[in-house]
């Protein structure tokens, strides 16, 4: 559209992404075009504003002309270095840059004494790479050109460090440059090569060779099977700061580089910087990773990496001893196991429900939980239970492995005895069978597991739970629903302890990922009559048996989106059995081989689902099997031809299409959608697909849904984009809805009218949602059309829903909370008992602003204005909910007696500068830069927000600040920090001046709701590393490791 000569070329209609000028503003016609813009972020407008300057003076300077052509170019930059001098906070930085006028480039810098070699000129030249050091280059194989073997030869000789990152190595690709990483090893300079034993193409004789070298380390993956590393890349970093890099397709083989037609595209960091950061910081995350195992030449690793070599290359072989390989918890497990801990801890729930999809590791949680427990009683009882011996073998050989116990548990099945019964996995026929004779007392067993817990309602299982009473009892499954339609939460303390959602499971490849297809079928719904929660069924049935331009509709689309009808393996849910019948027969009418499986033939589910794994059959039609009715990894396509109303069945049935199965690629997902009644809701349903974001769901839906999860597609047809908008609009929950609903619920409940009881009722409704259009006692008041003077004091009335809202909502600090809780339970007295800080957390939380600029004389004064009796008392009904709400462990921050503080609590940045006690009642300082120094404390508070920006995706501002792992942070610094004085100086050498340095980190910095979202503490951090200067990038190291769960957000290059 514009270029630096001032050409608008309005006529280019299409997509851009640049700065808009004044030229260009004024040549903008706004009656004629639509014109799409943006507002440009203050964290990204350095790196705009320079890309655009760049070109603008390539023009300028490339535009001087003349004999002296060269000087004049150098004086005209030098003349905007000198008028840029005086504008900047930082003029020493643009005087230090003044260019030479001899006009020179820079090529080699090596000392005169003990030379490196005798022919300087010579040596620089033959190591110096001839593409340069900054400029890109495609290396594609082909005859022209440079060979990619060569260059890299030069590469390595010139580097000061090496991080090679390939899934595989060849010791006839490591022999190309034998003698070059000999050479540049033995000059004390640092390899770092990982790599993995995937279809054990690696030779063992390379990675033997690799760490044979002095100065070199090698990193392998074992766990190919689910992290597949498919990356190739070869980063050379140099002192110099020009560091280059090759990403593409070649792995460490001769043919892929010399003679293969792969790609690979050098980068350099004087081109395109963040890339070379995003790489070098990308392999840092994965060397940190416990994926990611040391193998150092000695016996165990040349042992080990034989042993998996020989596993992937015979597709599995079992000839590998038990118990070879450490099982630790993912982040994704640490955080199931931290929120079963809480509810132990903090909520005395024992009886504790974990609900996750096959294949995602659930029986491994329970014996990373068990394995915790014993670690507190070591001669505590186990009892697993399960109703398959397959089930049970698997379980057995888990715990072992976790434990590594190889003499740990016996079974009780299939005519197995027991020797004795510490450590039991039983079938519960068996164990059922034996319980007369055993006489176990009810305390016998100290923890119990059961397996496929939605089984719980048979009576086999009902003996059991009535035998035994366990300290703990822990249900797992993937169905949490009973197969008697009764509520499997009575027996777990009426609550899920923890789950691990679906977007969750996929990212970490324990499902497949799927391809969603929403397709409008003209259908018009909104008549059908709406009973407890859902359609009627006899109503959705008459629509969907007489309406053959329906059929013709789900018929055609199979064969758009499928890639060969004849081959699939596909479920169709149905809503009830006449309409399965039907589509069953429109199916085979229209060629497609079809059965049908319902509650009314379940004796011959087994043969049929073997008739679709054989392919004897296309698609499955069913109704109303979820639970255990249906189980076929193999199936790779679903139909919804019903509206589902029931999120947790939605995800059953989706579920059953997301086993992984060799061969299988994703799952296709035809969802058939009608013009829905204003109850359906479409929105739970895409957030869970979606998973967690910060944007409203609509938003993800007019997006094209950019945060659907690894692999995974979600396409809407335009009407049915629009229909579901519509749809969601309409259901957006405003005052007047929520008041309506408040004033019927005595009509439709028969719970008195609580907010605890309201929340229970309509559990799509949360207390975001309530707090966003006032509190509850106004609220009640509106319902009852209670005029204004009847109401609570207006003025106190907005400030607990502000100070709710914006500060209450967003803590999950349960010393806090409970402090909260004491301080209401006293009507806002303040005592000698209370905590001084916390009370003053208070005092900001309502009032934000400090004490006299409030009106108050002291502390004790500005909280007993607080104490408004039915103001108060919807406090004391709302604080036992937000404790509720708190599913990771907190703890004290060390050697900081007088701070409140919690570890891995959640706080506004106002209530840390309380806690610190930067913030006091006479006095409240601006914080609003991401660094607080408390100079009198000798303590710096770092505030990190991970993604900077509003935009979904920022490249030049995504990658200041992560998580390497657990326990390192990579911290970008303000801009002017050097390493050599001033900010810069004192973090390196922050212990030798006693200062300490705090980290906490949000996600963004709104959430969903459009709140001002609170930093997560990260607790103490101490100095490791640094690289670059203005701005700095450090490496802290956290002395407690950081929460499970910001590992999502915070590790942004972590491996899965």
């Amino acid at each position: 559209m514009y270029n630096v000569q001032g050409q608008c070329a309005m006529q280019q209609c299409g997509i851009y992404e640049q700065l808009i000028t004044q030229l260009l503003t004024s040549r903008l016609d706004r009656e004629r075009f639509y014109v799409g813009e943006r507002q440009l972020e203050p964290a990204e407008a350095a790196v705009w504003l320079s890309r655009f300057l760049t070109r603008v003076l390539e023009y300028a300077v490339g535009s001087v002309t003349g004999e002296d052509q060269l000087q004049r170019q150098i004086e005209l930059a030098n003349q905007l270095l000198l008028w840029l001098k005086d504008r900047t906070q930082d003029p020493d930085f643009i005087g230090e840059n003044l260019i030479d006028s001899q006009g020179k480039i820079l090529t080699a810098l090596y000392q005169l004494d003990n030379p490196i070699s005798a022919n300087l000129k010579q040596y620089a030249e033959d190591i110096f790479p001839l593409t340069g050091l900054t400029q890109s280059e495609l290396f594609c194989g082909s005859n022209a050109g440079l060979s990619m073997e060569s260059e890299i030869k030069r590469e390595i000789l010139s580097a000061d460090s090496i991080y090679w990152l390939v899934s595989f190595i060849k010791w006839a690709g490591i022999r190309i440059f034998r003698h070059e990483l000999e050479e540049f090893t033995r000059s004390g300079r640092q390899l770092k090569v990982i790599t993995t034993s995937y279809m054990g193409a690696t030779d063992a004789k390379a990675v033997e060779f690799l760490a044979s070298l002095p100065n070199t380390e090698v990193k392998l993956s074992y766990n190919t099977q689910r992290e597949r590393l498919h990356a190739k890349s070869y980063l050379f970093c140099r002192n110099t700061g020009f560091h280059t890099g090759y990403i593409g397709s070649s792995n460490l083989s001769h043919s892929a580089l010399t003679s293969g037609l792969e790609w690979n595209l050098k980068i350099t960091s004087q081109e395109i910087p963040h890339i070379i950061e995003k790489s070098l910081s990308t392999f840092e995350t994965y060397w940190e990773s416990d994926d990611f195992e040391l193998f150092d030449g000695k016996l165990e690793s040349r042992t080990k990496l034989q042993y998996a070599l020989q596993e992937a290359r015979s597709d599995g072989d079992k000839n590998i001893p038990a118990y070879f390989f450490d099982i630790t918890p993912f982040p994704h497990q640490q955080e199931i196991l931290e929120q079963l801990a809480m509810e132990r801890t903090l909520h005395q729930r024992f009886r504790n429900l974990v609900v996750a999809a096959t294949g995602t590791g659930k029986t491994l949680i329970s014996a990373f939980d068990f394995a915790r427990f014993l670690k507190t009683q070591p001669d505590a009882k186990f009892l697993f239970v399960a109703h398959k011996e397959e089930i049970l073998r698997q379980a057995l050989a888990s715990y072992r492995g976790v434990l590594k116990q190889s003499n740990f548990g016996e079974l009780l099945v299939g005519g197995a005895v027991p020797t004795h019964y510490h450590q039991l996995f039983a079938s519960v026929q068996s164990l059922n069978n034996q319980l007369a004779t055993l006489r176990l007392s009810p305390d016998y067993f100290d923890y119990i597991v059961i397996d496929e817990v939605h089984h719980i309602a048979a009576a086999s299982y009902r003996g059991l739970l009535a035998a035994f009473d366990p300290h703990i009892l822990l249900g797992l499954t993937a169905t949490p629903e009973r197969h008697d339609g009764g509520d499997i939460l009575a027996d777990f303390c009426g609550v899920i302890a923890a789950e691990i959602r679906l977007p969750e499971a996929i990212n970490r490849r324990h499902l497949c990922p799927f391809q969603y297809f929403g397709i409008d079928d003209d259908t018009d719904l909104r008549q059908v009559a709406w009973k407890n929660g859902r359609y009627d069924i006899s109503e959705l049935t008459n629509i969907y048996t007489h309406n053959q331009q329906r059929v013709q509709k789900i018929v055609q689309s199979l064969y758009e989106i499928v890639t060969d009808i004849t081959k699939i393996k596909a479920l169709a849910f149905c809503v009830s059995r006449e309409h399965a019948d039907f589509m069953c027969k429109a199916f085979l009418l229209k060629g497609i081989k079809a059965d049908i499986l319902t509650s009314d033939n379940r004796d011959e589910r087994h043969s049929k689902q073997q008739d679709l794994r054989t392919g004897v059959i296309n698609i499955l039609c069913v109704v109303d099997i979820f639970n255990e009715g249906v189980d076929i990894p193999e199936v790779d396509t679903l139909l919804f031809l019903r509206p589902t109303e029931s999120l947790t069945i939605f995800l059953q049935q989706l579920g059953r299409g997301l086993r992984l199965a060799s061969d299988k690629e994703c799952c296709t997902v035809l969802d058939f959608v009608g013009n829905a009644r204003a109850e359906y809701d479409f929105a739970q349903k895409f957030r869970a697909l979606v998973g967690k974001t910060n944007k409203a769901i609509s938003h993800e839906i007019k997006q094209g849904f950019p945060h659907a999860p690894l692999g995974c597609r979600i396409e809407l047809s335009k009407q049915t984009q629009e229909l579901i908008l519509s749809n969601i609009k309409k259901a957006t929950l405003n005052t007047s809805r929520l008041t309506g609903l408040i004033r019927r619920f005595s009509q439709d409940c028969d719970l008195p009218l609580t907010l605890a009881n309201f929340l229970k009722f309509y559990p799509h409704i949360n207390l975001e949602e309530i707090y966003k259009r006032g509190n509850w006692s106004t609220l009640v008041k509106q319902a009852r059309n209670h005029t204004v003077s009847e109401m609570s004091d207006e003025k106190l009335s907005t400030l607990y829903t502000r100070a709710i809202k914006t500060r209450l909502l967003g803590c999950d600090a349960i010393h806090y909370l409970k402090f909260l809780q004491t301080l209401v339970e006293s009507a806002f007295t303040l005592t000698a008992e209370h905590d001084e800080r916390m009370a003053l957390m208070c005092h900001y939380d309502f009032w934000q602003q400090s004490g006299p600029n409030a009106g108050f004389s002291s502390l004790a004064h500005s909280l007993k204005q607080l104490n408004q009796p039915e103001l108060r008392a919807e406090l004391a009904d709302l604080l036992p909910m937000l404790i509720n709400r708190v599913q990771h462990e907190q703890r004290a921050m060390p050697d900081l007696s007088s701070n409140p503080l919690q570890l891995h609590a959640r706080y506004a940045r106002e209530q840390v500068l309380v806690g610190f006690g930067a913030t006091t009642f006479a006095q409240q300082p601006t914080a609003r830069e991401g660094v607080y120094v408390i100079a009198e404390q000798n303590i710096e508070l770092l505030f990190v927000t991970l993604n900077k920006t509003e935009q979904h995706f920022s490249p030049t501002t995504r990658y200041h600040d992560y998580a390497i792992n657990e326990s390192l942070f990579h911290w970008q610094s303000q801009n002017s920090a050097r390493p050599e004085h001033g900010k810069g100086l004192s973090y390196i050498q922050h212990r030798k001046e006693g200062k300490r340095v705090f980290l906490f980190v949000r996600e963004q910095s709104k959430d969903e709701f459009g709140r001002t979202l609170g930093f997560v503490n990260f607790g103490e951090v101490e100095y490791i590393s640094h690289s670059g200067s203005q701005p700095m990038n450090i490496k802290w190291h956290l002395t407690t490791p950081m929460p499970p769960f910001m590992w999502k957000e915070a590790a942004k290059l972590a491996v899965g």
